[in-house]
Formats: C-alpha cells, sequence, structure tokens
C-alpha cells in the first residue's frame, strides 16, 4: 500500500491533479471538487453495479439458472467495474495524502477497531 500511496501522490503532482495548498479558500475549494469527483466515481461503480443485476434478471428470464447468470454478468462488468473502483482509489489516495495520512497504517489501525467493536451486526450483510 506504501507504494501505491508514493506512486499515486507523485503521479498526481505531475498530471496537475493534486489538491491545491495554495490558500484555504484554494484548498477548500480543490478539496470539496475531489470530493464531488469522487462521489460521481462511486456512483459509477453503482451504475455497474446496476447493470450486472440487470443482465442477471435479463439471463433468467432466458432460462439461465440465476447463479450462472450472475457469474456471467459479473464477467462481462468486471472491466469496468475494476476501473470505476480505481478510479475511487485514485481519489481516495489524494486525501489520504493531501492529509499526511498513512493509508496502510491507518486501514490496519481501522480494521482492528472494527474487529473490537461490540456493537456489530447480528447477521452479516456484507457476505
Amino acid at each position: 500500500m506504501k507504494e501505491i500511496q508514493t506512486f499515486a501522490k507523485q503521479y498526481q503532482k505531475d498530471m496537475g491533479w493534486d489538491i491545491t495548498e495554495e490558500s484555504y479558500t484554494k484548498s477548500r475549494d480543490s478539496l470539496l471538487n475531489n470530493y464531488m469527483l469522487l462521489t460521481t466515481e462511486v456512483a459509477e461503480v453503482a451504475e455497474e453495479l446496476r447493470k450486472a443485476f440487470n443482465l442477471t434478471a435479463s439471463y433468467v428470464e432466458n432460462g439461465m439458472e440465476e447463479e450462472q447468470a450472475f457469474e456471467l454478468a459479473k464477467k462481462q462488468i468486471k472491466e469496468d467495474i475494476g476501473k470505476e473502483l480505481s478510479d475511487c482509489l485514485a481519489y481516495m489516495l489524494k486525501f489520504y495524502n493531501y492529509f499526511g495520512i498513512d493509508l496502510e497504517e491507518n486501514f490496519y489501525a481501522k480494521m482492528a477497531e472494527v474487529k473490537k467493536r461490540k456493537n456489530k451486526d447480528s447477521v452479516n450483510l456484507l457476505k
């Protein structure tokens, strides 16, 4: 993760896409713009999921077994959803880098925190 964070920082700087630190106003505008761009990319992930669900329904209507239909649909969106997830990651890395947060350290610390929570859902909806 450290390598990808370092790569992203330099790449974004080289492309002129890093979040500006010129002034509060410019930083605020840049942060908000990047946040909007991130949410746009998240919506594009949702669109790929919708595409998979619609493909699955279509295949089932044509007589395919549901699990097989969904596997085929996942294969069909794999490349595009991968691109959209990469776009999301790129924008998230901008925020990590702007705030000087170590992605790897922060990720593992957060996962340890979540693991210790007492108010976990009794049903794992994310399986």
